[in-house]
């Protein structure tokens, strides 16, 4: 039985139109694929359940913002909207309160520390330091991740010496993306010298890419995977932008068989590397036909996957898991089965698995 016959006998994939020609391609490099596990990450970022895995009602691993809603940049595809979810903490003191209350109560693993930009996209975390180092220095299991914005060599190091695991910035590979979408006139290699420092730095660094940044069309998304390959990363984060976010009318939905061929040439040029699938991506059929090529592809994670992805998986043999977490971070340890329902433990308990 064929990839696409196989699909389409998956129940949650009804009606999905798929890309008959993209998926053959997928299939005759399938032996990628199947030697790949992949891990489904489902965070407690927001509330999540699909008809395959749930999600963690506990407050295991939020995601924080120092400027609350707030960002100056407002890019086009954004209007940070992305930070309404998060929780403020726009002072230390904020910070620290929170997250020994959720070490306490909630059996807190990590977070995500995150932001709005100023105008130059940068975002100043200094000031948090100092309760990074404490807490890690408490609680030297806690994973943190940090949204970097763009910086310099100095900001990396400041980063890596507060104890900061993970490092994640937006690589944009086309001028006109940042001058129209973000409102930036900084250059491209403004982004690739940020990657550079990360990557001269003891952390995990995850750029991401957004396919789709420009109003909906690719543009720069294979240039920023040529500056993505050059260097030592951990792992690379792809997103796919989201019109619900723009101003309506601004920015088209980019079709999933080019996002699909996108995931297979990110695949290709970083062989040895994780290529993940983040958050980010139009809802509804969309989203399970995009998580289904990322499947197909042989990505080696996806957050808060789609209904029908654990399908995919087990049709074609690939083997799963699950772990509730940012996908950008690898925890110690093994994560919890993908078929392993949360009701089955208490947070704590299922993060002790993880």
């Amino acid at each position: 039985m064929s990839w696409l016959e196989k699909l389409q006998a998956i129940e949650d994939l009804e009606g999905a139109a798929f890309d008959a020609g993209l998926v053959a391609e997928l299939e005759r490099d399938g032996a990628v694929a199947v030697a790949r596990s992949v891990r489904f990450s489902t965070p407690t970022f927001k509330a999540y359940a699909s008809s395959e895995l749930c999600g963690c009602t506990r407050n295991s691993f939020p995601a924080f913002s120092v400027t609350a809603g707030a960002c100056a940049l407002n890019c086009d595809h954004c209007r940070a909207k992305i930070l309404e979810p998060m929780l403020p903490a726009t002072s230390p003191q904020m910070l620290e309160s929170k997250v020994r209350e959720l070490i306490a109560c909630a059996g807190l693993r990590g977070f995500l520390l995150s932001g709005g930009s100023n105008r130059r996209n940068e975002i100043h975390y200094e000031r948090f330091y100092p309760v990074i180092e404490r807490l890690k220095r408490e609680h030297p299991y806690l994973r943190i991740a940090i949204h970097t914005a763009l910086t310099d060599r100095s900001g990396a190091r400041a980063m890596e010496a507060a104890g900061v695991d993970t490092a994640m910035m937006d690589v944009i590979g086309a001028q006109e993306t940042i001058r129209e979408v973000y409102h930036l006139e900084r250059p491209v290699a403004d982004f690739e010298a940020t990657l550079a420092a990360l990557c001269a730095t003891t952390m995990q660094v995850t750029p991401h890419i957004v396919i789709g940044l420009h109003y909906g069309m690719v543009r720069g998304e294979s240039a920023a995977l040529q500056i993505v390959s050059r260097y030592p990363i951990d792992a690379l984060v792809l997103v796919v932008v989201m019109p619900h976010y723009a101003a309506p009318g601004t920015f088209a939905v980019p079709d999933p068989g080019t996002v699909g061929r996108l995931f297979a040439e990110a695949r290709a040029r970083l062989p040895q590397r994780r290529v993940l699938l983040g958050c980010a991506r139009p809802p509804g059929m969309h989203k399970r036909i995009t998580d289904t090529y990322a499947v197909l592809a042989g990505l080696d994670g996806i957050a808060f996957p789609a209904d029908g992805a654990v399908a995919v998986a087990a049709a074609i043999g690939r083997r799963s898991e699950q772990q509730h977490a940012c996908c950008s971070l690898q925890l110690p340890g093994r994560a919890p089965s993908a078929g392993r329902a949360c009701a089955r433990a208490t947070g704590a308990q299922a993060e002790a698995s993880a």
